[in-house]
């Protein structure tokens, strides 16, 4: 083992670290917190090593193949699945990048006291297309140490919560390592799927096998190759582990302060504190429900001015970092599915253009609580396409025709056919009981025949 080489190898599993970072995961984690108390962060901790591990899946797809997972893709399907493929994962960048721009919104509305509404907040993110490609131009190896100072953000804002909050140490432990949740009813276990949907990202997949490629391998020598594959999973379980960190901060943080809380409560709060945000919380006794706008305003209420701009700092990085995983990711699946070449700057503007329209309608017309609201139905969209990278990845990495000696054995197989059967069967649930929510008879046959053509094609793929 050797420092040195590890140092040459780290930068990827950082990079693709952040989707376990962006403003849903912020969202999951608080809610679960305030929802559950420390009961689920034992499902928490069980994501993130399911992650872990399909991200080692990715990762040595691309060191062993030198292709990336939408390059394989290209060359193993017939054309229609492929743009079908491509057409799953587009909708799962476009998804994640709308978080990306509610979440930086909110954290813009929230740092300067709302004086900067939150359409407005929207069309600055358009902004960050220009700060991306400025940093691009440098390298990668620069936008990796950028990447890290973004992550040290987060960690420092959310850690400052960590420490004034003070959780109770003996719950976290219980909470991290017994899988039982006492008491729990239909949201907790709402809540517990929604943490797996929101950890697990698709595009990722497909992320995590092209960055790998930044770095030189003879891939004649196995030797090396074997090296690579070592080094690069070791980055990734420091890498998720710190993600994981930041995680269970914020998990923590509103498990201890606001897990029981009603709206009186906090309504209390907030006018002995002279918040400008009381109205928020109605004076009645129902259990206080929080989202990334709230949950920035209770922490001020309760912990001061200090913690509101700490913690909307620590949103804005999230936003900020996850923007451009999901610009990379786009470019790679868009190269490898149809061999078409564009310009970053036409790629970003395009997203970006596709998830600020809608963005910027609910912004304009409804309030704070319908643009976090999205943040469910964008979780509820990437869970849908989970399968679409899930299946591929583990599929051609059990390929001797496409992996040689570095095939998965039969317990990998085994271990990852159960593991996506089972994270798929979790997000369906998650699905199903959103769509039951709508309420409407239009919407139940519409989704029932949508249904149909989705595990149609997933039967297909498996």
């Amino acid at each position: 083992f050797s420092f040195r080489k590890l140092w040459a190898f780290t930068g990827p599993g950082f990079l693709m670290s952040i989707a376990y970072l962006d403003p849903g995961n912020i969202e999951s984690d608080l809610q679960s917190g305030a929802v559950a108390g420390f009961k689920l962060l034992w499902v928490l901790l069980l994501a993130t090593i399911i992650g872990l591990l399909l991200q080692r899946l990715a990762a040595r797809l691309g060191v062993v193949t030198g292709l990336h997972l939408a390059e394989v893709c290209n060359r193993q399907y017939q054309k229609v699945p492929r743009i079908i493929l491509w057409l799953m994962v587009e909708l799962a960048i476009i998804g994640s990048d709308m978080q990306e721009v509610i979440g930086s919104a909110i954290a813009i509305n929230l740092l300067s006291v709302g004086k900067i509404p939150l359409w407005a907040g929207v069309l600055i993110t358009i902004a960050d297309t220009f700060v991306f490609l400025f940093l691009d131009k440098y390298g990668l190896r620069k936008l990796e140490a950028f990447f890290g100072f973004l992550i040290t953000i987060m960690a420092l804002t959310f850690g400052y919560e960590y420490i004034t909050v003070k959780p109770d140490q003996e719950k976290l432990l219980q909470g991290l390592f017994i899988p039982y949740c006492q008491n729990c009813g239909t949201l907790q276990l709402e809540q517990a799927v929604g943490i797996v949907g929101a950890v697990i990202m698709p595009h990722n997949m497909y992320l995590h096998s092209a960055l790998v490629k930044s770095r030189q391998v003879n891939r004649a020598n196995k030797r090396e190759v074997r090296e690579a594959n070592k080094y690069f999973f070791i980055e990734s379980c420091i890498a998720l582990f710190v993600s994981f960190i930041i995680n269970i901060f914020v998990v923590t943080v509103f498990a201890e302060a606001f897990f029981e809380k009603t709206n009186a409560d906090v309504n209390a709060v907030c006018v002995n504190a002279s918040s400008p945000h009381s109205s928020l919380f109605p004076n009645n006794n129902k259990t206080l429900e929080v989202d990334i706008y709230k949950g920035g305003v209770v922490l001020g209420c309760y912990f001061g001015p200090a913690a509101l701009y700490i913690w909307a700092i620590g949103i804005l990085a999230a936003g900020q970092s996850s923007t451009m995983t999901g610009t990379y990711s786009g470019q790679f699946v868009m190269e490898g599915f149809l061999n078409l070449r564009w310009s970053r700057f036409a790629r970003v503007l395009l997203t970006r253009s596709i998830a600020i329209t809608p963005t910027l309608l609910v912004a304009i017309f409804q309030d704070v609580g319908h643009l976090t609201g999205m943040n469910d139905f964008l979780n509820v969209l990437m869970s849908l396409q989970l399968p679409f990278a899930l299946i591929p990845v583990l599929t051609f990495t059990s390929l001797p025709s496409v992996m040689s000696d570095f095939a998965n054995g039969l317990f990998w197989r085994i271990a990852g056919g159960v593991l996506i059967l089972l994270i798929c069967s979790i997000n369906m649930y998650f699905v199903v009981d959103y769509v039951r929510s709508l309420n409407h008879m239009a919407l139940y046959i519409g989704a029932g025949v949508l249904s149909v053509i989705y595990l149609s094609f997933v039967a297909y793929l498996v």
